[in-house]
């Protein structure tokens, strides 16, 4: 089965074709690089008017790069829950008319969901059940994927996601946006013991983030350090901050583990391409014999690819939305709609 997916959830606008959840044919991504870049960060109403000049665009390069027509599209997946309001109504006003005038069901799809597909689509043998950690710009939470379609959220961020910490940091350091991938590249050649910066939460008993503690800590380090007017070591400030973050993310997820009894880990969303962040996990579950898995870094940020799999996941089991499929801002991962 062909499904196209629909993803603009919030700055890119995307659409991919996926054969039978399995099969990326097509995986089209067009980002806001330079309005982001401009601004400092995204600005809900710019994105979803660049999402409106896009979106017809982006399909006909999926079609068209995978080698088939709009005649051959079975069903559509779109992300219709968790996101910017109005990004979100672009991607689902567009599949609403293609479900409608190709007569092919509409599923829609919660954009955490579709990240945890994101893993299953680069490895299908991940095992259920397992841990899931999403982290990115906007969200950084633990998942327990019992099965296919069925989780539970385990724990969130109380404040900023870690993928928005890094960004506030890059932004404050004026190291420009997004942060994550500038840090990542910064600390390679930094001392990742230089500064001692605190750990959130990293101890206490609940599975919940907390990021805004940290970055108050690194902004605080910087303001001592041009007070005195010391050198700024940019990469070691870098290397203490994303260590910080990295032992808080996998201990965390780690006592999931622990929790739940299982044996695998997932990682997925923007943040999970951080090398850091790979490296770490990976010699941790070795040592602890626990399977780790991490998307292809084409499908760690947003995708469409991602929302067609777990579109195909929910129709397989019967679950469809109608014409009266509304977008939902905010709402927890188990609130799953579909008839």
């Amino acid at each position: 089965m062909f499904v196209l997916g629909i993803e603009t959830s919030c700055d890119e606008t995307a659409a991919a074709l996926v054969t039978d959840g399995k099969v990326v044919l097509s995986n089209k991504i067009a980002t806001q690089l330079d309005l982001l870049q401009k601004f400092g960060g995204v600005v809900p109403e710019i994105a979803a008017r660049r999402h409106t000049e896009l979106i017809v665009y982006v399909i006909k390069e999926a079609l068209d790069s995978a080698g088939k027509t709009l005649a051959d599209v079975e069903a559509i997946a779109v992300t219709s829950k968790q996101g910017l309001i109005g990004c979100l109504l672009v991607g689902v006003a567009a599949a609403k008319s293609l479900s409608y005038s190709l007569r092919i069901p509409l599923i829609g799809v919660h954009h955490i969901e579709g990240h945890i597909f994101a893993n299953q689509l680069s490895n299908p043998q991940i095992p259920m059940p397992h841990i899931c950690l999403t982290v990115s710009g906007g969200h950084t939470m633990l998942v327990y994927v019992q099965d296919y379609c069925q989780y539970e959220l385990l724990g969130s961020t109380l404040d900023d996601a870690a993928g928005e910490a890094f960004d506030k940091i890059a932004k404050f350091l004026d190291l420009g946006f997004p942060g994550g991938p500038v840090i990542d590249k910064l600390a390679v050649r930094g001392n990742r013991k230089a500064f001692n910066f605190p750990r959130p939460l990293l101890k206490a008993k609940t599975l919940d983030f907390s990021f805004s503690g940290l970055k108050t800590a690194v902004i605080n380090a910087f303001k001592h350090r041009i007070a005195n007017g010391e050198t700024l070591p940019l990469e070691d400030i870098a290397a203490s901050f994303q260590e910080a973050i990295v032992d808080v993310l996998v201990s965390k997820t780690l006592h999931a583990v622990l929790q739940r009894k299982v044996s695998a880990i997932s990682v997925t969303g923007g943040v999970s391409a951080n090398r850091r962040l790979r490296e770490v996990f990976r010699e941790t579950c070795r040592q602890e014999g626990i399977g780790v898995f991490f998307p292809e870094l084409s499908l760690c940020t947003d995708n469409a690819a991602m929302i067609a799999a777990a579109g195909y996941a929910r129709l397989k089991q019967g679950k469809a939305d109608d014409l009266n499929l509304n977008v939902i801002p905010n709402v927890p991962l188990e609130v799953q709609g579909g008839s």
